[in-house]
């Protein structure tokens, strides 16, 4: 598939963080826990496993240096994730502060959607400006089966809630898997017809942990686009704020569809994010190393110029691309221990 140009509307022209290749970094994305209280199939089958006598999670300060640190380095977007990002006490603390960093434009959370339907007129309040919610199938048996939990209901009700307070849009995750929820696709299709929703397709990542369920159950992106294409459906250019999703609209739908394809050639080639752990480790890629360590750095604020020193001296180690397509996922054990 060929791949649609970034457009960089109203950006730093010269970004402040470049890597070797030439690519600028605009877009974080901040684990803020591990914790997560769902069992996905494709992510935590077991649930959530703290590992004893590990580094607590990130502190409001420490975030609030990061940001800063980031910020200064030509950042423009901060995505929250998590594990499930809502479940700690200080989020909402977290949001505003985030969001009242000097030269973010964007506050995006990712969140598997338990708390929405209560919670999302205040995490509008607190400055977040879009969501990501999970939804993998649109059947509650299905959802239930994939997730452990069955929230299905409750989860519709925060997106209609969503767009009750005031967002246009709400973007919605789905892992398609081949043999599972493959065949909701057509459905899926129908809801975004009549909605205002991105219905986000992401493709089945192998991780250390899921090399047999990954080996059952992937289904490739671009087997989809090429279905989308054939509907009529139009890829669309890219905000260099964007994430990886590929975006298609149609004339006779009120949402749009994305496809978030890592097998696909030249995937790395427009990556435009890092990634810090919600244990203060910098990461270069979602598949790679062991990360770099920033917590040191992170203990009061006559460290940011060291902090930011750090992080550039860091990108120059990124690679070129990720080894997916040759079955090497890095030391990644599972997505939740990264905020995916």
């Amino acid at each position: 598939m060929q791949t649609i140009p970034i457009k960089n509307v109203g950006g730093n022209e010269r970004g402040s963080l470049m890597d070797r290749f030439q690519r600028q970094y605009y877009y974080l994305r901040l684990s803020i826990t591990d914790v997560c209280n769902y069992r996905c199939t494709y992510c935590l089958p077991n649930g959530y496993q703290p590992e004893p006598q590990k580094p607590k999670f990130l502190t409001l300060p420490e975030i609030t240096r990061i940001a800063n640190a980031f910020s200064a380095l030509g950042t423009e977007k901060i995505r929250i994730t998590g594990g499930e990002p809502t479940l700690r006490k200080d989020f909402l603390a977290i949001a505003e502060t985030l969001a009242q960093t000097p030269n973010i434009r964007q506050v995006a959370l990712t969140t598997n959607g338990f708390r929405m339907a209560k919670d999302v007129a205040r995490w509008r309040e607190a400055g977040i400006t879009s969501i990501n919610v999970s939804v993998d199938s649109l059947d509650p048996r299905m959802f239930a089966s994939i997730t452990g939990f069955d929230h299905l209901d409750n989860l519709m009700r925060g997106i209609a809630r969503a767009l009750d307070v005031g967002y246009e849009k709400v973007k919605v995750n789905a892992v398609l898997m081949k043999g599972i929820n493959h065949r909701e696709f057509d459905q899926f299709l129908q809801w975004v017809k009549y909605n205002p929703i991105q219905m986000r397709f992401i493709e089945l990542m192998q991780t250390g942990e899921m090399d047999s369920f990954f080996d059952r159950h992937h289904l490739s992106g671009e087997t989809l686009a090429k279905y989308l294409i054939q509907q009529g459906w139009q890829p669309q250019p890219r905000h260099h704020l964007d994430g990886p999703a590929h975006i298609f609209r149609h004339s006779d739908y009120q949402g749009e569809i994305g496809l978030i394809m890592p097998y696909e050639k030249n995937f790395c080639a427009s990556c435009n994010r890092l990634r810090v752990s919600a244990k203060g480790k910098l990461h270069l890629c979602l598949f790679g190393e062991e990360g770099i360590d920033l917590r040191d750095l992170l203990t009061n604020d006559s460290q940011q110029a060291q902090l930011q020193a750090r992080i550039r001296t860091a990108l120059n180690g990124k690679r070129e691309h990720h080894f997916l397509h040759q079955g090497d996922s890095g030391v990644r054990s599972h997505l939740a221990s990264i905020g995916g």
